[in-house]
């Protein structure tokens, strides 16, 4: 099957393997194993097939592999057995895909989330890090690229381990560096949003945007800070279970713990980040709603007005055309010699209407009042 890789532009040749880390490459070679010796030094390596590197992982002394999967759901269980472990403990985590922590003693698994996002359309994509005596297992689909600037100095991380240091707290520090990354690829993506965010703004000083299209786009930029917020609390749930599990596969080192804490904090602070975006954003919008809203009453009130006149018009040819067909009756027989007369009755009623018509309209405030 064929993956892709994509990092930062630096070449690495691994046996029969080589990759550039920076731009998307088409490879055969959907599994990556770092393996820490007996010896003290360390293999690192690329494969399509997982189970090449069981014999790998029986002999190492702690080993990380990376593994892409075309089908999350279907492909993980079938992988981590393969890998030695338990059905039951897979099976827990799979409950829910956002975030989980199991601890089935001799084996863990912790489920973080990925988040995606492109524009406004953001999704949250599961990353399941299983661990046991001397291997952790990450697993994730092919969407998500983001260990392969680990990948890189796997090995020369492992390396830095001492000797005699506890196999548990080199699980612990793998494990710490392998959730840091991940983090770390999240919080790019807040910058993504907030620029989406800014060209809604643009869009909403336009007084020509189409109103039907500003609807759905702030609506879509309100769902997507609301997904990324609670991928962000998602992680927060899985790392504290993780530092306060007690799991026996992890350190009691309290420094090491401590590492653990600062994730959390890490993430709390992208949090009140992401919340303050919000807020910024809500406010603009409320901004450009008043304006838009000004703007209506504007428009009401130059309606409000020219109703207004029309009801003073209107009063004042009703008046004088009821009097001039009353007067034109045969019973009054008017002739040519009642004309000026005739002429001074229609402009005295035609004023006078007008006149009282405006003071009524006036009274009964249909006349929107004008600003100072």
């Amino acid at each position: 099957m064929v993956g892709f890789l994509a990092a930062n532009g630096i070449e690495e040749t691994n046996g029969n393997s080589a990759f550039k880390i920076g731009e998307s490459v088409a490879v055969n070679e959907k599994c990556f194993c770092a393996s820490l010796k007996k010896d003290g030094s360390t293999f690192k390596s690329q494969s399509p097939n997982i189970g090449e590197y069981a014999d790998v992982v029986a002999e190492s002394s702690i080993s990380w592999i990376d593994y892409f999967l075309d089908d999350f759901e279907k492909e993980t269980l079938a992988t981590a057995i393969s890998m030695g472990f338990s059905e039951g403990l897979v099976k827990s985590l799979l409950t829910n895909m956002r975030s989980n922590y199991e601890d089935f003693g001799n084996e863990m698994g912790v489920i973080v989330p990925a988040i995606l996002a492109k524009g406004f359309d953001v999704k949250l994509n599961p990353v399941m890090i299983l661990i046991k005596d001397n291997l952790i297992l990450s697993l994730h689909t092919t969407e998500v690229k983001r260990f392969f600037r680990l990948r890189r100095y796997a090995g020369t991380l492992m390396k830095k381990f001492p000797r005699k240091m506890p196999k548990s707290d080199i699980i612990t520090s793998m494990l710490v560096r392998i959730i840091d990354e991940n983090n770390n690829r999240n919080f790019e993506h807040l910058l993504e949003i907030e620029e989406e965010g800014d060209k809604l703004s643009a869009n909403l000083s336009d007084s020509n945007a189409p109103r039907e299209k500003l609807g759905a786009q702030i609506h879509d930029m309100k769902h997507a800070l609301v997904v990324y917020l609670s991928g962000l609390w998602a992680s927060v749930d899985a790392v504290n279970s993780l530092r306060y599990g007690d799991a026996d596969l992890l350190t009691d080192d309290v420094k090491l713990l401590e590492k653990i804490s600062a994730l959390v904090y890490e993430v709390n602070s992208h949090i009140q980040l992401a919340e303050h975006l919000s807020e910024v954003l809500a406010s603009g919008l409320e901004v450009v709603q008043s304006i838009y809203n000004n703007q209506l009453q504007v428009f009401n009130n130059r309606v409000a007005l020219l109703g207004g006149y029309l009801a003073i018009l209107g009063t004042a040819l009703l008046v004088p055309n009821t009097i001039a067909t009353a007067l034109s009756n045969p019973v009054f027989e008017l002739g040519p010699k009642d004309a000026p007369w005739f002429i001074n009755v229609m402009i005295a009623s035609t004023i006078v209407s007008t006149f009282f018509a405006w003071i009524i309209v006036k009274k009964l405030g249909l006349l929107p009042k004008q600003p100072d």
